[in-house]
């Protein structure tokens, strides 16, 4: 088995870009994405520990699927491979899980929906990024 090897600045920016595009994607959804989620405005807590637990976890997912997207092999870290591995990881694990855990806590698709499509953008986009800049 032959393995590309990990650009760990393609890794950071991928976070970077994945972070900021979630930021755009909820504040153009908020509302759409509090009802969904029956959650009360007034009674939301401001903290900044939803963001850096985001930011933690979209670097780990960037390191991973740097590791996923290397394994294809030398030669094989290209942009368009980046974007089809990320899109598969998404449908394979990251929608079914989703939906799943949403089935389970109760709430309807259009969270569902809401949070897969962000889910499949920051997965697309990292892998884009991850593809692009090669190791």
């Amino acid at each position: 088995m032959d393995f590309g090897g990990m650009n760990y600045v393609a890794i950071l920016v991928a976070a970077i870009a994945a972070f900021a595009f979630g930021g755009v994607y909820y504040t153009v959804l908020s509302k759409l994405w509090i009802k969904a989620a029956r959650l009360k405005p007034e009674e939301m807590k401001k903290s900044a520990a939803p963001f850096i637990t985001s930011f933690m976890a979209e670097l780990i997912m960037a390191w991973i699927l740097a590791g996923v997207i290397g394994h294809l092999g030398t030669g094989q870290v290209t942009f368009w491979n980046g974007v089809i591995s990320g899109a598969f990881i998404w449908l394979g694990f990251i929608a079914t899980t989703l939906a799943v855990t949403q089935r389970y806590q109760g709430f309807g698709w259009g969270l569902t929906f809401i949070d897969a499509l962000h889910w499949l953008g920051v997965a697309v986009i990292m892998g884009a990024i991850i593809g692009g800049l090669g190791v």
